[in-house]
């Protein structure tokens, strides 16, 4: 082999290495390995890429995780530099040195995800639970929910669910739906649950409803019954009593 073959060959390894793919491969390997390590898999079954039939085509979905304790939809992000970014913002900020990039808000992007799944299994809101993991070499500047974290942090939110939401009747067939694709067929005789479900999504994208600082689900506007605060307004998260993420109101 000549020396020019050789160093051609050293530089497609590279650029493979900095390729979306091989990053994509090496995150998607991080997520699997902290599943592995960090959760009993007689508890929590790991289902890698699910693609889910949508109204409009279909949609990916890196990995789901079943357990009685729910269904964690987990979106995963490999990026580096500084992350900036709110539950609220429709777009996050990644900055690298002095450039930014502008990307869409992962909790809003998975919230679609959810909320298909939540249709084609016949779940609630306490049953189905989103996760988004940053893996790379990228930092926080901006404090985040509890379910947006690093690598293996996932893993300890998933653990931190401790109210089982599910039999383990119910545990065995979700995962034999998701596994033996029969989503599809459900979903085609669901079209006007989905069109529902697609609504509220929009609905949430453009209203002024704020999403939960803890766990990005959608709130609602209560008044406080008792104590130092009665008859005052506050957000509250529609997860309660799982989470008991509020806002101050208006």
């Amino acid at each position: 082999m000549g020396f020019s073959q050789i160093v051609s060959q050293i530089v497609s390894a590279l650029w493979h290495l900095k390729s979306p793919w091989f990053k994509g491969v090496v995150g998607e390997f991080n997520v699997n390995l902290s599943a592995k390590f960090l959760l009993d898999k007689e508890k929590y079954h790991l289902i890698k890429n699910v693609t889910l039939p949508t109204e409009d085509g279909s949609t990916q979905i890196d990995h789901i995780i079943v357990s009685e304790f729910g269904v964690f939809v987990v979106e995963t992000k490999n990026m580096k530099g500084w992350i900036f970014g709110s539950p609220n913002q429709k777009t996050w900020t990644q900055k690298i040195y002095k450039h930014s990039n502008k990307f869409q808000n992962p909790l809003h992007q998975n919230y679609k995800h959810v909320k298909t799944l939540e249709s084609l299994l016949g779940l609630n809101e306490q049953q189905v639970h989103s996760v988004i993991v940053f893996v790379g070499d990228s930092t926080f500047k901006t404090e985040m929910p509890e379910n947006v974290t690093y690598g293996g942090g996932y893993a300890r939110y998933i653990k931190s669910k401790k109210t089982p939401v599910l039999s383990e009747s119910q545990v065995i067939e979700i995962v034999k739906q998701i596994e033996q694709g029969r989503l599809t067929s459900s979903f085609k005789t669901n079209r006007e649950h989905v069109r529902h479900v697609k609504n509220i999504v929009a609905e949430k994208e453009n209203s002024n409803v704020p999403s939960c600082p803890k766990c990005g689900s959608a709130m609602v506007l209560r008044e406080a019954k008792k104590g130092q605060n009665v008859g005052k307004k506050f957000w509250g998260c529609t997860k309660f009593p799982q989470c008991r993420g509020i806002i101050n109101g208006t």
